[in-house]
């Protein structure tokens, strides 16, 4: 699962959010790549209806130079700060995530949709 808090002056916050779903298939990628980043990022702007500021933690795939090439392809609405390695304290996703893996510890979905609901 990857998200994003979102927050919106004037608004409630949000949350953006991917499910990848991985059967032990060898044909199929365990985690995210770059495409399914950009594509979380494009859904996010195209419901919250303008310009991004994106506060990213240093995970590796968020470095790679397809992804790089799309934030400065679209710099006119988008604005990427990377974090140090680890600042728990700077990044609101982490909260997000330790109630999402307490409700979620031992569940075993018998269905996944095949995209999340906006």
């Amino acid at each position: 699962m990857a998200g994003m808090t979102c927050y919106k002056t004037g608004e409630r916050s949000r949350l953006f959010y991917a499910v990848r779903e991985n059967n032990g298939r060898k044909d199929q990628p365990k985690g995210f790549g770059w495409r399914d980043f950009r594509n979380l990022i494009l859904r996010a702007r195209s419901r919250l209806g303008g310009p991004i500021v994106l506060v990213w933690d240093h995970v590796r795939i968020r470095l790679s130079a397809p992804l790089r090439k799309f934030i400065e392809a679209d710099a006119d609405w988008l604005m990427v700060f990377q974090l140090p390695a680890y600042v728990r304290d700077l990044n609101p996703q982490e909260g997000v995530w330790s109630m999402v893996k307490r409700d979620l510890d031992n569940l075993a979905a018998a269905d996944l949709p095949s995209s999340p609901e906006p």
